[in-house]
């Protein structure tokens, strides 16, 4: 597993509306592979590796990561912002963020507006930040922030991925290990019938724009490579975990967007333990994935999905464990090489 590769796919970045950055990686990869490689109008990247002609395999797997927008710099040259994709406030005190500028990156401090916490009386304390209460400080006067930075321009969390014991953690896990799954399941799979269509697809944090290359593509079936909750930490009930990190690559039965073709749900389960890959089974009550805008295009596609069980999903600490991505890439790769065998009819 090149770990090298997922460190450049999650620091690199690429917020919904500006991945040209991660799309460039992307593309790199695979034209590596030896995949026909284009990017479609909304900025889609689209790999195809050609089979044997027994139909169209489309796997998608969204390369833009939750970011914000500037939406204003007042007369300090301090910025505030707007965010694309959910956040939860109380994570984004004090946290470093990357402002792509003109010319160059600026690295600055994110914190909330208010008195410092030597300052503060018992009602600051009590008060949670919102997104509309942040800034960001860039250590510069106003001209030469302005020289850099106007409205719309774009910021990323700011962190390096990092092993903590046996896990790793780092920013923009979801969805860069859905892109880094598809990418190592193409080196790992020995054949496909099927011609291959992978789709980086954009805008998935906050509109989707998958459907424009699943219309144009026409597959026959549809695999979604996403991350999912792992809700086993403190504070969680069991029966509200969704998926636990360490036990598999998370067979989805459905989410809040999209129900699973279920004749494709079994066809995983068997694959799995047919080749000794460890799973589990994902119900995800809130949430969904490009498998949403996939199966509602032309006469409809049959989709499945196969997701990594991620802790502190939107977060700047996403973590994951090495041997659930090693699952997912190994049941992605035996989907590739089996999936002609695959049957979708209800």
């Amino acid at each position: 597993m090149r770990l090298e590769l997922l460190k450049e796919l999650c620091e690199t970045p690429g917020i919904s509306g500006r991945e040209a950055r991660i799309r460039d990686v992307l593309k790199r990869e695979l034209a590596s592979v030896g995949a026909e490689v284009k990017t479609d109008a909304v900025g889609n990247v689209l790999g195809k590796l050609p089979g044997q002609g027994k139909g169209r395999l489309m796997i998608a797997a969204h390369i833009d990561e939750i970011g914000f927008y500037v939406n204003a710099i007042d007369d300090k040259g301090y910025l505030r912002v707007i965010n694309v994709g959910g956040f939860d406030p109380r994570t984004l005190v004090a946290q470093r963020v990357l402002v792509q500028g003109k010319t160059r990156d600026l690295v600055g401090t994110m914190m909330p507006a208010g008195k410092p916490t030597h300052l503060q009386d018992e009602e600051d304390r009590k008060r949670a930040p919102k997104v509309s209460d942040l800034f960001i400080d860039l250590g510069l006067p106003k001209e030469q922030v302005t020289a850099e930075v106007e409205i719309g321009t774009p910021v990323s969390m700011h962190r390096e991925m990092l092993q903590i014991g046996n896990n790793i953690s780092c920013k923009a896990l979801d969805d860069r290990l859905g892109a880094f799954v598809m990418l190592e399941a193409l080196r790992q799979a020995r054949s496909h019938a099927m011609d291959v269509i992978v789709v980086g697809t954009v805008q998935e944090e906050c509109h989707m724009l998958v459907a424009p290359a699943a219309f144009g593509l026409e597959p026959d079936l549809a695999l979604v490579l996403d991350v999912t909750l792992a809700g086993d930490i403190p504070g969680v009930d069991e029966q509200n975990r969704v998926t636990e990190v360490g036990k598999g690559a998370a067979i989805k039965v459905m989410d809040s967007g999209a129900i699973s073709n279920p004749k494709l749900v079994e066809f995983l389960k068997r694959l799995a333990e047919e080749r000794g890959i460890a799973h589990q089974m994902e119900i995800l009550p809130r949430g969904g994935t490009d498998a949403s805008g996939i199966q509602r295009v032309r006469a409809g596609v049959p989709v499945a999905g196969i997701s990594m069980p991620l802790r502190y999903v939107h977060t700047t600490v996403e973590t994951v464990s090495p041997s659930d991505v090693e699952a997912c890439i190994a049941l992605t790769a035996a989907f590739i090489e089996e999936a002609h065998n695959a049957d979708c009819v209800l």
